[in-house]
Parts: structure tokens; C-alpha cells; sequence
């Protein structure tokens, strides 16, 4: 086998991107607090290269709250019309604030404001006090540049495990399983 997970990754998501009618970059991400209690949420993927795959978000959320207390995360792929997913898992580390620059510049203008509105995932008592704060982040930048709030930015994921699902008949499915193993991976097979 000995395929190169990373390059298999790419293959896969140009397919799902090709033929994936709605959002082939949603990922489920899956974190865990400080105290084991998972949860697990959908995020769109922003970027992947050698270094893992790359989500942003409020660092005061939920999952930016479990990823400060517990650095590690499990993301999954599900293609339903290729009858794929991929589970990856890894530790978490922040990206740079550069690189959080550059992808929070090229977001809509509404979503940057939704960005300073937003205290994502705390209690909201009543959606028109959203609606407010967004209107008065309009207020405060007017047509200017909206730089990306101090405690919004960006994660990586770097794989430590990634596993390829493929849907075969009569639930015989195939699972392909790469470790990382230093420098380079190890593959092996798992049953269905």
C-alpha cells in the first residue's frame, strides 16, 4: 500500500469538491474539556498542507475553550455521495497571527462584523441583541477595513492518525489506517 496519507487526502477532497453538492470542507471537529467531557460540532476546513488542516474561530467559544484546556482533536470528513470519510486526529496548536490576518481578510464584510458581535457561545437572551451588536460594529467601522478581533483566530490539527473509510457492499467495508511514525507514516488495515 504504503501511499503517502496526505498526497490520498488531496485526491479525495478534489473528488469530494468535484461532486460534494453542499460544503466538501465541512469537518466535524470533536474536543474534549479539561475534564474529558467531549463535544463536537461541525467547522468548515480553511486550509491543509504538510503541517495538518487549518479551522478558525472565536477563542472564547467552546472549542476554543477545550482546545486551550486539552490540545488535541479529532476531525472527520463524511462524503456521502463518494461513500468516503476520513477521521483524523492530532494535537492542536494556534496558527500565526499573520496567517489569521490573511484568511480573516478575505471573509465577507458581514461575517467580519459578525465577528466582533459575536460572543460565540455564550447565552443569548434574544436575537435582536445580535442584531444590535452587529449593527453597531457597522457604526463603528463604516466602510473602513475591519481587522480581525484580538480573540478570533485560527487552529491546526496535525495528524498523528488518519484513517480512510470506503463503503463497500454487505457492510464489508474498507479501512486503511496511517500512523505517524516519526518522519513518515505507517499503514496497516482495519476490519469493517
Amino acid at each position: 500500500m504504503a501511499d503517502d496519507p496526505l498526497a490520498l487526502f488531496d485526491a479525495w477532497y478534489a473528488e469530494a469538491r468535484a461532486s460534494e453538492p453542499n460544503d466538501p470542507e465541512a469537518m466535524a471537529l470533536a474536543t474534549a474539556d479539561a475534564a474529558g467531557r467531549p463535544s463536537v460540532r461541525m467547522v468548515l476546513l480553511k486550509g491543509h498542507d504538510a503541517r495538518g488542516f487549518v479551522f478558525y474561530t472565536n477563542l472564547d467559544s467552546r472549542k476554543g475553550e477545550d482546545l486551550a484546556a486539552n490540545p488535541d482533536a479529532s476531525l472527520l470528513f463524511h462524503w456521502k455521495l463518494l461513500r468516503r470519510q476520513v477521521r483524523i486526529e492530532g494535537p492542536v496548536s494556534a496558527v500565526s497571527d499573520a496567517e489569521a490576518d490573511v484568511y480573516f481578510a478575505t471573509r465577507g464584510r458581514d461575517s467580519r462584523l459578525g465577528a466582533w458581535a459575536s460572543e460565540q457561545s455564550r447565552r443569548l437572551p434574544d436575537r435582536a441583541i445580535f442584531e444590535a451588536r452587529v449593527a453597531a460594529m457597522r457604526g463603528r467601522f463604516g466602510d473602513g477595513d475591519i481587522p480581525r478581533p484580538p480573540r478570533w483566530s485560527g487552529f491546526r490539527v496535525t495528524p498523528r492518525r488518519i484513517e480512510f473509510w470506503s463503503d463497500r457492499e454487505a457492510r464489508l467495508h474498507e479501512r486503511r489506517l496511517f500512523e505517524r511514525d516519526g518522519d513518515g507514516w505507517t499503514e496497516g488495515l482495519l476490519y469493517p
